[in-house]
């Protein structure tokens, strides 16, 4: 009695053994599929950080066409596209993304990001309406910002660009732009104050230190602040603040700052020479 109830379970066994290794080539490309998701996966995320970016749009491009209803290989296409400078090109890519089902607000804040950079402010308002209030991030409002400076709201741009740097960890950028936004309304105290705020985030940045030195100059406080530079960064910024003196006739310290920028560049700095040539002569 007992012979047919083993003969049985070793059937039995075999039968779901059988069921198991019924399609082996199955299992194993199956296998292979996800290895190869996580392998692009790492090689998007390197494409989209490190990797040039013309070899990242023709990555993306290529693997988006192979795969059309991926939605992060548009964005990654879409990304590729802005940080190659071709920001024009990546606007229909990102409203492709942004008409999929699985899209999200962060894809409609870059879409209207690539709008700004295209120059086409009005629809980049149009596009960051359509978020709703309660998505509160770093780009959605440093992108409020830059839109109410552009019409000139000053109010709300100032509100924007405040709570843009509290949301984020490295606010230079943006208390940057905040500075030269204060600088082109004349407010060339509140710039400096916003520059120097820069500077104590990220103190390399160039950009930033000559920005400082214009809204000095303005101010005619005609010294270099005291920041981090090097010896070809402060002729420069010299080369500034000289400029700036001359544009309000304060022609004699100019000549005197163009002088030191000449002898404190570690090169010949023609650019400062000729000013200073041209003045004397």
């Amino acid at each position: 009695m007992r012979r047919p109830i083993i003969l049985a379970l070793c059937l039995g066994g075999t039968v779901a053994l059988t069921a198991c290794n019924k399609n082996p080539d199955a299992e194993v490309q199956r296998a292979l599929k996800d290895v190869n998701v996580i392998d692009e996966s790492n090689l998007s995320d390197i494409m989209l950080t490190v990797g040039d970016p013309n070899e990242a749009v023709s990555y993306f491009a290529r693997t988006a066409e192979q795969n059309p209803d991926r939605i992060d290989l548009k964005r990654g296409l879409a990304k590729s596209l802005v940080r190659a400078g071709r920001p024009a090109e990546a606007v229909p890519v990102w409203r492709a993304t942004v008409a999929m089902s699985d899209a999200t607000n962060d894809d409609r804040v870059d879409l209207a990001d690539a709008l700004i950079r295209s120059n086409e402010w009005k629809e980049a308002e149009i596009e960051l309406n359509k978020v709703p209030p309660t998505h509160e991030t770093f780009e959605r409002y440093r992108l409020e910002a830059m839109i109410a400076d552009s019409k000139k709201n000053w109010k709300k741009a100032d509100s924007f660009y405040e709570i843009a740097a509290g949301l984020t960890t490295k606010p230079a950028g943006v208390l940057n732009n905040w500075g030269f936004s204060k600088l082109t309304r004349g407010d060339a105290a509140g710039a400096e104050t916003l520059f120097v705020q820069a500077l104590t985030f990220d103190p390399t940045k160039f950009t930033t230190k000559n920005n400082l030195v214009l809204a000095r100059g303005a101010q005619r406080k005609y010294q270099l602040p005291v920041v981090e530079m090097n010896q070809s960064e402060r002729a420069e910024l010299l080369y500034t603040l000289a400029l700036t003196a001359i544009k309000q006739n304060d022609v004699q310290v100019g000549k005197q700052l163009l002088r030191e920028a000449v002898d404190t560049h570690p090169q010949h700095f023609e650019a400062a020479a000729r000013s200073l040539a041209a003045l004397e002569s």
